[in-house]
């Protein structure tokens, strides 16, 4: 794992709005959780991750960003909500956790995670609805985005928020540059740039 030195400031003032997208599994979520450990700030929201047993992906989870709590996004075992592939999403615990996260997040003012804008998400009723006040909320954001997802809100994500794109060969490096996009947005133009 690679260890990146802290940013020092305790009165970092994150200002900037990004969006990663890339392919799944390329590292979007670690990316984000590397930054915010760089940051060393307060940050609220959600992040996913896969759920191994045996080496063997069976399921997502979403985690609160702010407390920690965790639950099933979506699993091959669960019953009852809407398929995914061989997944079956948890619309309950995306909602009590992932969007409650979101909600006290975008309420505090404090940097905004939501990983990921993806097909499993936008099955809650609730997801677009509240992505849509997050952008117009003027919070710092970070949004991961499913690469190949067409859909009006993904578009309006990486319309609107500073765009990087996270590949095997940058994701390491990232770190370093979306914190100074979240911290100076006007670095923006010559930053972004080395993701495409």
């Amino acid at each position: 794992m690679l260890t990146r030195s802290r940013i020092e400031s305790p009165t970092v003032d994150i200002k900037g709005r990004v969006a990663l997208t890339g392919r799944p599994g390329v590292g979007k979520t670690t990316l984000i959780e590397r930054v915010i450990e760089r940051l060393g700030i307060d940050a609220g929201g959600m992040v996913t991750k896969e759920i191994r047993t045996c080496g063997h992906r069976v399921g997502f989870s979403v985690v609160d960003v702010g407390t920690g709590e965790e639950g099933v996004l979506a699993h091959i075992h669960h019953q009852g909500g809407p398929r995914m592939g061989r997944y079956c999403v948890n619309v309950r615990d995306l909602e009590t956790i992932g969007l409650r996260a979101i909600e006290r997040s975008l309420e505090r003012g404090c940097l905004t995670v939501i990983d990921e804008v993806a097909p499993m998400e936008i099955t809650s009723p609730g997801f677009v609805p509240l992505i849509e006040r997050a952008l117009e909320s003027g919070v710092p954001l970070l949004v991961s985005t499913h690469a190949h997802l067409q859909h009006a809100i993904v578009h309006r994500v990486r319309r609107e928020l500073t765009l990087v794109r996270v590949r095997m060969g940058n994701r390491d490096r990232l770190v370093e540059e979306v914190s100074a996009l979240l911290i100076d947005p006007e670095t923006a133009p010559e930053i972004a740039s080395i993701g495409l």
